[in-house]
């Protein structure tokens, strides 16, 4: 496994198969450790197709297993990182660590992507806007057109 992260709060590898390991230490890691399985959860449910998918997450070693979200953007401009995180509101989350430094960028699909969401915030209803899918945006837009 390649370390990609060392940091004092959290170590991160990549698998040769793709799959990402976070560990969390340091100060307060059970809790960063269970907000982030929290918002992870909160994220799949609501089908947010921008964000890493849990596979595991071992609570008596703080540690969890997600896919991969490609690799690490070093710049991005400021106005688009912006974009991207208010994105990732309209699913009723916010980052909180708002930083290119959890925005990655996957080839496969071309798509910007974040992680780490170990002090991201599910957002009480009222301020996050419901999320249409895919399928409800096409019937809204084609009644428009009618």
């Amino acid at each position: 496994m390649l370390k990609v992260k060392d940091t004092l709060r959290a170590t991160v590898h990549l698998s040769f198969d793709g799959r990402v390991f976070k560990a969390y230490h340091g100060q307060m890691a059970q809790e960063r450790f269970d907000n982030e399985v929290r918002v992870l959860r909160y994220l799949k449910a609501r089908a947010c197709p921008f964000v890493p998918r849990l596979l595991e997450a071992d609570r008596k070693n703080l540690r969890i297993v997600t896919t991969n979200c490609g690799a690490r953007v070093e710049r991005l401009d400021e106005k688009r990182a912006k974009e991207i995180f208010a994105d990732l509101e309209k699913f009723g989350v916010r980052h909180d660590d708002a930083d290119v430094r959890n925005i990655t960028y996957r080839f496969a699909d071309g798509r910007f992507c974040v992680i780490d969401f170990e002090f991201a915030t599910i957002l009480p209803e009222s301020e996050s806007r419901p999320h249409k899918s895919r399928n409800e945006h096409m019937h809204a837009n084609a009644k428009q057109n009618q």
